[in-house]
């Protein structure tokens, strides 16, 4: 699982590095040669949106969505869980559907491309469409981990961001 995990956070760093370097350098030969990379704007876009679903995906795995905790700090241990359990239901409710909407749109994105070079959409769309299934597969596995009691949690990798996790 862990490994499984790194992929993902590599695929969505590696999307928003690519984000950074196409925009730099964008920036830089306009300024400097008056010039500009081909199709860097649809580029940028596309790796936004899948360095977004591969971030849900993580996010939803941990339970480190931003979130107002008023009710949940207020529980008993037995109530935070419920409350978990019900949060994270309601987030594989909403994340199935839209994995599936997203292979809707790489379907129906035919013979279309980027402006400049022609790059076809699809290739963009189905990452961003795998990233929305594993963020949807993510939910299923952390609903599952929290009923057994058994959610993951950003410090069981020895991250610095302690206490942010639900149902650890």
């Amino acid at each position: 699982m862990k490994r499984l995990l790194s992929a993902i956070e590599t695929m969505a760093a590696l999307s928003l590095l690519l984000i950074a370097v196409l925009t730099a350098g964008n920036v830089l030969l306009r300024y400097t040669f008056s010039m500009q990379i081909p199709d860097w704007f649809d580029g940028s876009q596309m790796l936004q949106g899948i360095a977004m679903f591969w971030g849900i995906a993580l996010a939803t795995y941990y339970g480190t969505h931003i979130c107002v905790d008023l009710l949940w700090e207020h529980l008993k241990p037995p109530g935070r869980r419920w409350l978990d359990l019900l949060a994270t239901a309601v987030t594989l409710a909403f994340l199935a559907p839209m994995a599936w909407m997203v292979w809707v749109k790489v379907a129906g994105t035919g013979s279309q491309g980027t402006m400049d070079l022609r790059l076809p959409l699809q290739w963009f769309y189905s990452v961003a469409a795998v990233g929305a299934c594993v963020a949807a597969l993510l939910a299923l596995v952390r609903l599952v981990q929290l009923w057994q009691g058994r959610a993951a949690s950003p410090e069981l990798l020895g991250d610095d961001v302690s206490g942010v996790a639900h149902g650890s």
